[in-house]
């Protein structure tokens, strides 16, 4: 008897979602491959590159011997900079040994999840969600309880949603602020207030995932963790891929209590050991030196919102949320479920980006994978003269709906 290959993979792989950013990245290459010209606004990487100083750093690493394994939570030298930039930015004060440095601030999250959760434990998410955040619960036997909340109120759920949501199973509440996919950022009044609920129950944990950090218009960042009701259990995850343009280097990290840190460190070393030295090196050297160069993104990115959000106004029919960091707009489009062009029919935020691919040849990503399926993360992570002409294509595409 031949198996065939489905039965052969395990149940934990094919019940997982293929990640739907990843899998718009996968259209655009197939259509480009057909000789269309694609404008991807898909993928959440900052299309600025990695600040010289930084490169440097990492290329007089690498002529110092940087080679070789490092300790699997981090570079001495990393993790007391870390400690140091929790110290200056959040007012946080995680040592260095409560700091785990991993493969991207994805295994960060990863690794939380499996120290913390065993099959039945359940992690309130605040909706929408950043794609991985389901499925790595699912992948470590958790089980996702989502709390909504609309483009009416900026996606930011009231604290007597969360406390709704909280059971004897919580383990931790999991949000990041600012948001992927929404660009919401959370205001310290709004934070004070969701530790005021937590504070009432001692069981519940808090990771708080600040990868965008610095990409925040609003006058400050502020760190949930920095909350006395809550910081003796709160996780705090952050990262160099968007602040310093950093994707392709997989460098991430979180504070945390030092037995989570621990725990952390233990899974890791069991998976994939320490992250690279001379990344390491390099993000010593990109926390403690001149932040200039991420500025200047975060203001190029603050201009490029301004001119999508001007560009959209200009669609009927769609209702952009007003992003004050990372660089999302998330915007409703259920005006248009029920429409067609003669060929397809809009039932859904699949549908609505499947059919914006294959029409205008524009890259986005459904909010179903985010948890709303009403809407679509449109990045505008790209050139002012792409982000232009693919509004401009979805507008003349759209107009041919009725």
């Amino acid at each position: 008897m031949t198996l065939s290959p489905s039965s052969i993979l395990s149940e934990r792989v094919r019940t997982l979602a293929e990640s739907e950013t990843l899998k718009m990245a996968r259209m655009a290459r197939e259509l480009r491959a057909q000789g269309y010209d694609v404008i991807s606004l898909s993928l959440g990487e900052p299309d600025f590159d990695t600040p010289n100083h930084v490169k440097e750093a990492a290329y007089e690493a690498l002529k110092e011997g940087y080679t070789k394994y490092t300790p699997v939570a981090g570079l001495p030298e990393l993790t007391k900079a870390i400690s140091e930039k929790f110290k200056r930015d959040n007012h946080l004060d995680y040592k260095p040994e409560q700091i785990v440095v991993s493969n991207g601030a994805k295994q960060s999250i990863y690794n939380i999840c499996q120290v913390l959760l065993d099959p039945g434990d359940e992690v309130v998410l605040f909706a929408p969600y950043w794609v991985s955040y389901w499925e790595i619960i699912k992948l470590s036997g958790g089980i996702p309880v989502p709390v909504y909340a609309g483009v009416e109120r900026e996606f930011k759920p009231t604290p007597e949603q969360l406390e709704a949501a909280l059971t004897s199973q919580t383990k931790f509440v999991l949000f990041s602020s600012p948001c992927n996919p929404t660009g919401a950022v959370f205001s310290r009044q709004e934070l004070q207030a969701y530790a005021e609920v937590l504070a009432r129950y001692d069981h519940v944990y808090v990771v708080s995932d600040e990868i965008y950090e610095y990409i925040n218009f609003t006058p400050e960042h502020v760190s949930i963790g920095s909350f006395p009701q809550v910081r003796e259990r709160t996780i705090t995850v952050n990262g160099f891929a968007k602040g310093f343009a950093m994707t392709g280097w997989r460098l991430g990290y979180m504070g945390a209590p030092k037995f989570i840190a621990d725990a952390c460190s233990k899974i890791q070393g069991q998976v994939t050991s320490g992250a690279a030295a001379f990344s390491q090196k390099a993000g010593a050297v990109a926390l403690l030196s001149d932040l200039g160069p991420t500025y200047a993104m975060r203001e190029a990115f603050r201009q490029r919102r301004e001119l999508v959000l001007s560009l959209l106004e200009e669609i009927p029919g769609i209702r952009a949320n007003h992003p004050e960091g990372a660089f999302y707009v998330f915007p409703d489009i259920s005006d248009f479920f029920g429409k067609t062009d003669g060929s397809v029919v809009i039932q859904d935020a699949d549908d609505f980006c499947d059919f914006i691919m294959n029409s205008a040849h524009v890259g986005l990503v459904s909010g179903t994978a985010f948890g709303d399926s009403n809407c679509f993360r449109l990045s505008y992570a790209a050139s002012e003269a792409q982000l232009r002409e693919a509004i401009q294509r979805m507008k003349r595409a759209l107009q041919r709906l009725h």
